[in-house]
């Protein structure tokens, strides 16, 4: 029988708030190549409908749902001047809070935590975007690593919201 864990004796909140901090700051300076070093080499990204929050992306339409290799091919995009949708960059400035580790199970240590992340673009009002993530980490040799996102946005719609061209 699989026995949960003590969160404890895997990680502490305070290195868990210390990474998602990190994480933030890499995309608040889009250090996007850092990034993706945070990253497991089978992560997963989601940013699902705020309806079904737990759904299934094979079966339910998500605004993301990437896997590493999409994930490398947008940042690349991303940093491509071509990409007229951030070029140049947006500014972000992120809020974490409310970090919590609500459990271990296989090897990975599930993580809820609140987000406020406020865009700037030029020529366009600040845009919010409020939500919650879940994460799924896991612990390496290198440290701290994401296997899974799942950003789950408050909005009830993103129309007035812009596009989410840049990482949430």
């Amino acid at each position: 029988m699989n026995q949960p864990l003590d969160p404890g004796a895997i990680v502490t909140r305070a290195e868990v708030e210390d990474f998602l901090y990190h994480e933030a700051a890499l995309l608040d300076d889009w250090k996007l190549d850092d990034w993706l070093a945070l990253l497991t080499d089978d992560a997963s990204y989601y940013v699902p409908p705020n309806d079904k929050p737990d759904a299934d992306h094979r079966f339910t339409l998500f605004t993301v749902a990437d896997d590493i290799v999409r994930l490398r091919e947008r940042i690349i995009r991303l940093k491509d001047p071509n990409c007229h949708a951030e070029y140049p960059p947006s500014r972000t400035r992120r809020m974490i809070s409310n970090v919590r580790i609500t459990g271990v199970e296989d090897g990975l240590i599930s993580v809820a935590a609140n987000f406020a992340i406020f865009r700037h673009r030029r020529n366009e009002p600040v845009r919010e975007f409020v939500g919650r993530y879940r994460h799924k980490l896991k612990r390496t040799d290198a440290g701290l690593k994401i296997h899974e996102r799942r950003a789950i946005l408050d909005a009830e719609e993103l129309g007035r919201m812009g596009s989410v061209s840049f990482l949430l």
